[in-house]
């Protein structure tokens, strides 16, 4: 490892941070191997739609960004449908990223702390005005299920992360400062793995923009970063999460390390600016300098920097003016932005350059900023080489230490981040282990199964395939057992590969247990063997769609029931807050195992007081009594009441008597 302070133990950098593992949805990329592909090649993800006149019909759009496996993380149909896109696809994101950096998700390490941020949602706005949802699941639900404050608890939850657990707000700058705070609450010992990361899905439909002149936005759909034609940026949806963990643990830990952070800062603008929202030059030239301080490098030594890039006239002109002083000592640095490729991505944008500036690390390639016809002026008098031809390769430093770059972020009011990312150390392979190994899959589905085995037969089957001791430690301690189960014994990546498309299965003693649903004592890794990035799992839910702006029905109160159809009114009305079908088997199950909580206890409580005058201990929820019988004891309680009534009329007519 290079620039290692002397007395550090281990030759670790003081301060390192290691990227341990990463997940993402980016504009035409459901995943970051897709994502990495259409980044090395120069593709353009921006999609060009109908939109009404006077509107630029141009999109980073996310696809399938109304989908949710809302079973696997236990919410039920009314929760879900209720449930922000936002938070739908950080929960599954981060998911995915705790499993790429081989952990559990739902057996994390202890004291895993989560810092993410998001944008404003249509689908927010739209529930906090929409009065039938809050009569139907509660008004306090209802924020709780949609407002973006809730992003890092529901992760810790439904996850059992029990580290801080912080929203980050920064505008533009929000994804990358969470990351920046994640690093330094690990190293403050706050927590000892970290998730970090953000989510922009304004809406889930195509919609456009207006340009104006002078404003921030494309004239023609296209975003320009550092062009002389700079004329605006274009607005995209995505979403991406990191797991960081300070370097020694994760080396020690045999964690799969994609890069480190050696260093971060994060200022903000001031009064120093002509505007509340223009960008400043002399603090984000400071964020830059107070990175590499903290890093203990000299700026001069980067290589690449993935700037904000945001394609706008006046914002490149700041931008290349602020990191031109702060790498004056520099010649050649290589310079990009990914917003020509997917859009300006608001809360979501610093994390997705941040993953690719981690991608080109990785396999020592830059990827060429898209839609530049002629750089802009300012280059040639800067440290910088704007990056436009596809598939260029980084080389290593001739002095033969690692690859350096920068990564910056500017939000909106004037928060500046910059962080430095360091290639992965190089690490000497283990020993080679003999097999057979048993490697065990499972999902909760039979087709999301098949696609699993399916993406690991493909990955095992590559040429540079991890060794198989450490695919079977993956496999067994990194992913959640799910009900519906497979497995293969093999000895070698190809031989795995081979049986896996095949769907051959050697009867295997442990492999059995684990077929029934058991829990599994495996054996001990071979010494040394370490995790390694696998394909995550392959979320396969429903369409929920998304609340809009447009046409959702103001609640109107409905009659009080008659009496003769109360039973069946209440019972409706159980359905409705636990978003379950018509059936009567749907009244079969107790509320707890239907997917009922205290807090749509509570609200059921108040709602059966409203609508039907019934006033229901919440204590009755807890009963082990299935919903068709809870909504009779129910009816019950409003005969009792009825009674009271009638013997309180009775007593004061006697007494007028």
């Amino acid at each position: 490892m290079n620039d290692v302070p002397e007395g550090v133990p281990g030759g670790v950098p003081d301060g390192a941070i290691a990227v341990v593992g990463m997940s993402g949805r980016f504009p035409g990329a459901p995943d970051l191997a897709a994502y990495w592909a259409n980044l090395q090649g120069g593709v353009c993800s921006l999609t060009d739609f109908d939109a009404p006149a006077g509107e630029v019909g141009t999109k980073g759009l996310l696809a399938d960004a109304d989908r949710f496996e809302a079973g696997l993380f236990g919410f039920h149909g009314a929760e879900a449908a209720a449930l922000d896109p936002q938070h739908r696809l950080l929960l599954e994101t981060a998911w995915a990223a705790l499993e790429d950096a081989g952990y559990d998700p739902l057996r994390a390490p202890a004291r895993t702390g989560v810092y993410v941020g998001g944008s404003p949602t249509e689908h927010a706005l739209a529930a906090a005005t929409d009065r039938e949802l809050a009569a139907r699941i509660g008004a306090t639900q209802v924020r709780i299920l949609t407002d973006r404050e809730f992003l890092a608890p529901w992760i810790s939850y439904r996850l059992g992360l029990d580290g801080p657990s912080i929203n980050v707000q920064t505008a533009c700058s929000t994804s990358l400062t969470a990351v920046h705070l994640a690093a330094q609450a690990l190293l403050l010992g706050e927590c000892d793995t970290a998730l970090a990361g953000g989510v922009c899905v304004d809406s889930v439909r195509p919609r456009g923009y207006v340009h104006v002149d002078g404003g921030i936005y494309s004239p023609d759909g296209r975003c320009r970063p550092f062009d002389e034609k700079a004329a605006g940026t274009v607005p995209g949806n995505g979403v991406g999460v990191v797991v960081l963990r300070r370097l020694e643990d994760a080396l020690a830990d045999g964690d799969p390390v994609r890069a480190v952070v050696r260093g971060s800062a994060v200022t903000n603008d001031g009064a120093t600016k002509v505007g509340f929202t223009a960008p400043g030059v002399d603090r984000q030239t400071a964020a830059i300098v107070e990175a590499w301080e903290a890093a203990g490098l000299d700026p001069a030594r980067a290589q690449y920097l993935e700037a904000h890039g945001t394609g706008t006239e006046l914002g490149d002109r700041i931008e290349l003016a602020a990191a031109g002083a702060a790498f004056a000592g520099a010649s050649h640095v290589r310079l990009g932005s990914v917003k020509s490729n997917i859009g300006h991505l608001d809360a979501a944008a610093g994390v997705a350059a941040f993953i690719k500036t981690v991608l080109m690390l990785e396999h020592s390639t830059l990827a060429p900023t898209v839609n530049v016809e002629s750089p802009h002026p300012d280059l040639e008098l800067s440290p910088f080489r704007l990056v436009t031809e596809a598939g260029a390769a980084w080389p290593r430093p001739a002095d033969g230490t690692g690859r350096l770059a920068g990564v910056t972020s500017v939000g909106i009011g004037g928060t500046n981040v910059h962080v430095v990312l360091e290639e992965a150390p190089p690490r000497p392979a283990p020993a080679p282990a003999e097999g057979p190994f048993v490697l065990p899959l499972s999902a909760r589905t039979e087709e999301q199964l098949h696609s699993l085995t399916g993406w690991l037969a493909k990955t095992l089957g590559a040429s540079d395939a991890p060794p198989l001791a450490a695919v079977a430690h993956t496999l067994r301690t990194g992913r959640t057992a799910l009900p519906v189960r497979t497995y293969v014994v093999a000895s070698g990546p190809g031989e795995a590969a081979e049986k896996l498309a095949a769907g051959v299965r050697d009867p295997h003693p442990l492999g059995e247990v684990w077929l029934a649903g058991g829990e599994v004592a495996w054996p001990e890794a071979p010494e040394g063997t370490r995790r390694v990035g696998l394909p995550t799992y392959p979320f396969a839910g429903e369409r929920l769609g998304a609340l809009t702006l447009e046409g959702h029905v103001q609640h109107v109160q409905e009659p009080a029931a008659p009496e003769a159809d109360l039973e069946a009114a209440v019972a409706a009305a159980l359905r409705e807050a636990l978003g379950l079908d018509a059936s009567d088997e749907a009244l079969d199950r107790t509320y707890f195992e239907a997917g009922g909580d205290s807090l749509t206890a509570v609200h059921l409580v108040s709602r059966m007081g409203d609508d039907f005058g019934i006033d229901v201990p919440i204590d009755l929820f807890l009963e082990q009594l299935t919903l068709a019988e809870l909504a009779a004891r129910i009816v019950e309680l409003r005969a009792g009441d009825d009674e009271l009534d009638a013997l309180l009329d009775e007593f004061e007519a006697e007494a007028e008597s």
